[in-house]
């Protein structure tokens, strides 16, 4: 996996001054572009795109301070349609434009080339069993909220909140089968996972019972699911979970994530310092 990993960042690397599409990034990792994108943002810590537009500013502020070609072949070098785009680009990535840049030499920030290796920590075993699990529906309440990597999400904390306890019993009572009672689930997220990008969150159980007209509701496909078990500090623990699920053990199963809902059921301590979750992520077996 990892050496198809480093031979998609070549590919990277060769083309940066031509269009790059992740579907082929996928197909040289031996993934799918779904899997793969999320794989990167885990791994590298930072989404593909912006990876990718990184590494090309980069190169191209090496190119503006050799001053062997105009700023605007550059920027056309680099996919962009117009100085004034290059320039608003460059600026945001290096703190200064390209034409101030190559008068005055100035320092510029640089991103660099990633390599994936492996490291091997041993110190923690992750807990996981796998179901396959038929169609079913998730009822309760939804929100659309903005994603958070570290700390509590303040927009979900507050939709919480609204609800009522008089609402959540009577969601509560719907739950039926796994994972049972109140979960939290998490549904079109943006590809990058990008903090601050949107997503559609849902308070509410997973059930096969006929669904209240005042309560919103999302139909989930028959499929296999990975189940991951934690313990630790709230809300930390569980991000951190996320995390290790894709850097950790994705890479060690013969397993990839495939479209769908992730939820979360968590069962919190009295003083709502700790946690104890179960992480359901959909995925399916790939060619050992």
């Amino acid at each position: 996996m990892l050496e198809s990993l480093n031979q998609a960042m070549e590919h990277i690397e060769g083309r940066l001054d031509q269009r790059i599409e992740a579907a082929d990034l996928a197909r040289i990792a031996m993934t799918s572009e779904y899997h793969f994108r999320r794989l990167f943002s885990a791994l590298a810590g930072v989404p593909l795109s912006e990876y990718i537009r990184r590494r090309r500013l980069t190169v191209a502020g090496a190119e503006v301070l050799a001053g062997d070609r105009t700023l605007l072949e550059i920027a056309v070098r680099y996919g962009y349609t117009s100085g004034e785009a290059f320039a608003r680009a460059f600026r945001a990535l290096h703190g200064v434009g390209p034409g101030e840049a190559r008068r005055s030499g100035a320092r510029l920030q640089c991103q660099p080339r990633l390599s994936f290796r492996l490291t091997v920590e041993g110190s923690s075993s992750m807990r996981y069993r796998i179901v396959e699990k038929d169609e079913f529906r998730v009822v309760g309440r939804k929100a659309r909220v903005p994603l958070v990597h570290e700390g509590v999400n303040p927009a979900i904390a507050a939709f919480i909140r609204d609800i009522g306890q008089d609402t959540l019993r009577r969601i509560r009572s719907l739950s039926d089968q796994e994972p049972k009672g109140i979960v939290s689930v998490s549904d079109q997220l943006d590809d990058s996972r990008a903090e601050g990008t949107e997503l559609d969150y849902y308070h509410g159980v997973v059930t096969g019972a006929a669904v209240p007209e005042d309560l919103d509701e999302l139909t989930v496909q028959a499929g296999t699911w990975a189940v991951f078990e934690s313990s630790g500090p709230f809300p930390q623990a569980l991000q951190y979970l996320w995390r290790d699920v894709f850097t950790q053990w994705f890479p060690s199963n013969p397993y990839r994530s495939r479209p769908g809902p992730e939820i979360l059921r968590t069962q919190l301590s009295q003083d709502g310092t700790q946690a104890d979750a179960e992480l359901w992520i959909p995925v399916e077996r790939t060619a050992v």
